[in-house]
């Protein structure tokens, strides 16, 4: 029988986002009692002198609701690797479920063969993830929205959109003002529910390629001239796709450019192309943790800590968690 006590521990791939969860489960869990409790849990991460993760559980997690926060970003294998080691600590403690928190799913890119004798590595890691004692998997904006397959637990996927939308609304925009523009074709669905929340047209850059290099790109639909031009994507990693966007809608006479993407996982070089790009503003959120070299005098982290709380809570009561996008992402 699993207790009704739900424990929140996490790894070492973004502590800050995840005591901002455990702050706001724990004003929803001491709204109206008399004694403080906290949801969050202790765990101790080591590593051995020859590189080895050392995983050590403070808690009595036996028969606990357990839930563990750490994103496979960069370092992306040393990530992974503490998740299982995690995982399986929790496991072998007889937590009563445990739930792997993954605000950022790395591997994701290569979610099927597109040539000869390679692997599909987000399957293999999925498959890791569930042999290594996982019940549920809570994940946000997977690049490949058909990876949720590849798992044989329950996986519950979030999108940061609720995030987006409300800062665009605070602004003040006006539907007529706005034109939401699909960077790429394979972006075509991501844009076209933004454009139908925001009530806003949709365009789409159509790239012509040759080998890796994009030979040539036009816009369809718009318009574009005059208009607060907004272009969403999963994640930005390079910048290069985003940033060559940006300046076909520039070129097109975009009045002002933002660009809004869920994971900043911004490689190297990626920060200054974002700079010399002529969007006004660059939006992430802070499922991946940010270093200052990463950083530009125009970028904004929004942070999704609540969100994944909200998930977090109704996953513990065994309530709906698509109800929090039905008036969004239905």
């Amino acid at each position: 029988m699993m207790s009704d006590e739900l424990k929140v521990f996490w790894g070492r791939a973004n502590e800050p986002l995840a005591r901002k969860v455990c702050q706001f489960l724990d004003e929803d869990l001491n709204r109206g009692c008399l004694h403080r409790k906290t949801c969050v849990g202790r765990v101790i991460i080591t590593d051995f002198p020859d590189g080895e993760v050392h995983c050590k559980i403070e808690n009595n997690v036996r028969g606990r609701d357990v839930f563990i926060i750490q994103p496979t970003c960069p370092p992306v294998n040393q990530n992974l690797m503490e998740l299982l080691i995690m995982i399986d600590s929790f496991r072998r403690a007889s937590a009563g479920r445990i739930t792997a928190v993954i605000p950022y799913f790395g591997y994701a890119r290569q979610d099927r063969k597109d040539a000869g004798r390679v692997p599909i590595t987000a399957k293999l890691v999925a498959n890791l993830i569930s042999q290594a004692g996982a019940d549920r998997i809570l994940t946000m904006d997977l690049h490949s929205p058909q990876i949720q397959g590849f798992f044989d637990i329950p996986v519950d996927h979030l999108y940061a959109a609720p995030v987006f939308h409300r800062y665009f609304q605070e602004m003040g925009l006006q539907a007529s003002d706005i034109v939401v523009v699909s960077p790429d074709e394979g972006s075509i669905k991501r844009a076209l529910m933004h454009a139908t929340y925001l009530g806003a047209p949709l365009a789409v850059i159509d790239k012509r390629r040759h080998g890796d290099n994009v030979t040539q790109a036009n816009l369809i639909g718009g318009p574009i001239a005059g208009k607060v031009a907004l272009l969403f994507d999963d994640m930005i990693s390079t910048a290069k796709s985003i940033c060559g966007a940006a300046e076909v809608v520039h070129a097109a006479g975009a009045r002002e450019i933002y660009l809004a993407a869920t994971h900043g996982v911004l490689c190297k070089g990626a920060a200054e192309r974002l700079r010399q790009s002529p969007a006004r503003k660059v939006l992430i959120t802070d499922t991946i943790p940010l270093t200052p070299d990463r950083q530009t005098p125009h970028m904004e982290v929004l942070s999704v800590a609540r969100l994944l709380a909200e998930a977090i809570k109704r996953i513990h009561h065994n309530e709906s968690v698509s109800h929090l996008f039905e008036t969004s992402f239905a």
